[in-house]
């Protein structure tokens, strides 16, 4: 049985839907990367799977039906980052991270000492060491990215859902976040993430949906599907381009992706 799975699942805005009839399955331990044109509905997708959206269909994680549960449980299972945090109060950066903490919390209560080291300790893994106390709309967009992954990593949730996550990051956090969120990996743990840059997802997801005209036209897996498969499966979001395999330093194996010339 899988660990996660999607069935049937459509979802839109205005009754008219921009994911339709859309299943799949996952198993644990898998970081699952969501690519498509702009507009094929990732984000609906992601939002449609945390309970954001109103949607048909069903998803299953480690046997729990997550439609229909009530929100702090379903909050206790699945962690979602948006583009934006919508955070727009003067708050402090560790503050930001115990808010992670809010559905084990009873009403008023506070978050412990161990809480407050844990979030302290999540903010400098993911490279906000010292800034416990700086105020979060003072820090940069790719900083604040960083600070709400912090937020998610701190509780025990299951299942993550990312939004573009490396949008607002520069090259160096961008590999930063990925080795973060592959540490954080095991196989009661799962990630679904839209992304922008292919190259990450090639190089650090383990499955890729590929999403047009409103489902899934395909999943790749990039660390054993024949580099033509994977061509012309996303020339339909890229164009023409080419794939091609070279070796860091350490002789870990990365794929590299050319764009091609439009005549051939």
């Amino acid at each position: 049985m899988s660990f996660f799975s999607v069935s049937q699942l459509s979802a839109g805005y205005d009754r008219e839907h921009v994911i339709e009839d859309i299943s799949f399955e996952l198993e644990g331990g898998c970081l699952t990367g969501i690519l498509g044109a702009n507009g094929s509905g990732k984000t609906t997708l992601l939002k449609a799977v945390c309970g954001i959206l109103p949607h048909k269909g069903n998803c299953t994680l480690d046997q729990v039906l997550l439609e229909g549960l009530p929100p702090k449980k379903l909050a206790a299972l699945c962690g979602y980052i948006p583009q934006r945090s919508g955070i727009s109060i003067d708050i402090s950066a560790l503050e930001v991270v115990l808010m992670g903490y809010n559905p084990e919390l009873k009403l008023l209560e506070r978050p412990n000492r161990e809480m407050r080291q844990a979030a302290a300790q999540a903010l400098s893994l993911a490279g906000l060491q010292g800034m416990e106390d700086v105020n979060y709309l003072h820090l940069s967009e790719g900083q604040k990215q960083l600070c709400i992954l912090a937020r998610t990593l701190t509780a025990s949730r299951q299942l993550l859902l990312l939004d573009e996550p490396e949008s607002a990051l520069d090259f160096r956090f961008r590999y930063r976040m990925f080795e973060i969120l592959r540490g954080w990996m095991n196989d009661r743990r799962l990630i679904l993430t839209a992304l922008h840059d292919p190259m990450l997802a090639l190089n650090y997801c383990d499955r890729l949906l590929i999403l047009s005209n409103g489902g899934i036209q395909c999943v790749l897996s990039p660390a054993s599907d024949p580099p033509e498969k994977m061509e012309q499966e996303l020339e339909a979001i890229y164009g023409r381009i080419s794939l091609h395999t070279c070796h860091r330093q350490d002789g870990a194996r990365q794929l590299v992706m050319l764009k091609e010339p439009e005549g051939r």
